[in-house]
């Protein structure tokens, strides 16, 4: 496994100095359904607003663990952090209901060029002006992700030393990362997207992200798995569908690898869980589910 500092991670995102940090929010709704309450919520950062959805519990007057729910990509710009809610098809059901049902929080923010943030610009127009301006559209999704976890710390209602990270293809790179890059972040599961980049190139399967996740240089320093890697020895939830091309066992066997050794090396080879379905591919499982949530909920 290769060393590298989060300090060096977010100058490669073209994020010198780290994520700005949150200069403040509104609570726009709140409305209570059927067992829980949801909140519309404005995230204010240094660039701009990011719109958000929490859901949690009806009860009132505790400490509620949180999740920092990261929604997909799936070419379905109109969905954003309605998936929390609503899912979408590669989800064998929303989250949302499933996590408040445990007891706790979820906060899930519309990315750039997502949900209703469409008007800031299609992908590639974003991913191609930031590299015009020497960042990445990448660095500015975690940079909006990382005010949001600013936004659950300071809640009263909220566990600041309970908050996890989540999410399937996009929102599982942008769960793995930034957990690795805040250690406010207790651990993290994420399915369908944890595979080494460099063999990915080698095939010609990397054409199958987006360009939001091109992050220049990066594969001079490491590669995705010594990423995750930096979150050993928190815990940390893999799954994968062996017929997922985004996933192949040339880009995932030796990935894994790195992260076993990680976890060995941190002397914490129990925190680290993986789950493989041989039969599936970009599609999250009933049992996926079962176990992300026995996952979350130890």
């Amino acid at each position: 496994m290769l060393e590298i500092e989060t300090e060096a991670i977010w100058e490669l995102l073209g994020m010198r100095g780290g994520a700005p940090k949150l200069k403040g929010f509104r609570i726009r709704d709140k409305q209570a359904e059927s067992g829980f309450v949801q909140e519309e919520i404005e995230i204010e950062t240094r660039t701009g607003v990011v719109p958000a959805t929490l859901m949690r519990p009806l009860e009132s007057g505790r400490r509620y663990p949180a999740i920092l729910y990261c929604h997909a990509h799936g070419k379905r710009y109109d969905i954003g952090r309605a998936e929390l809610a609503t899912g979408r098809p590669a989800l064998h059901a929303p989250f949302g209901p499933d996590l408040v049902a445990r007891g706790f929080a979820v906060l899930c923010a519309d990315m750039p060029g997502f949900g209703s943030r469409q008007h800031e610009g299609g992908e590639n127009a974003l991913a191609k002006a930031a590299l015009w301006n020497g960042t990445t559209l990448m660095g500015a999704m975690l940079a909006d992700l990382s005010a949001c976890l600013d936004y659950l710390t300071s809640r009263q209602d909220v566990d600041p030393a309970r908050i996890s990270t989540l999410g399937i293809s996009m929102g599982a790179t942008h769960a793995y990362w930034l957990a690795a890059l805040d250690q406010r972040i207790s651990g993290v599961a994420h399915l369908c997207a944890f595979a080494n980049m460099q063999p990915l190139i080698e095939s010609g399967a990397h054409d199958l992200h987006g360009p939001y996740m091109t992050v220049p240089g990066l594969l001079q320093r490491c590669d995705m798995a010594d990423i995750a890697a930096m979150i050993a020895p928190r815990p940390q939830f893999v799954a994968y569908g062996c017929l997922d091309p985004l996933t192949p066992a040339a880009a995932i066997e030796p990935a894994l690898a790195t992260l076993h050794g990680a976890y060995q090396r941190a002397g914490a080879p129990d925190e680290l869980t993986v789950q493989r379905s041989i039969n599936t591919g970009h599609v999250e499982t009933p049992e996926m589910r079962e176990a992300v949530l026995r996952f979350l909920t130890l």
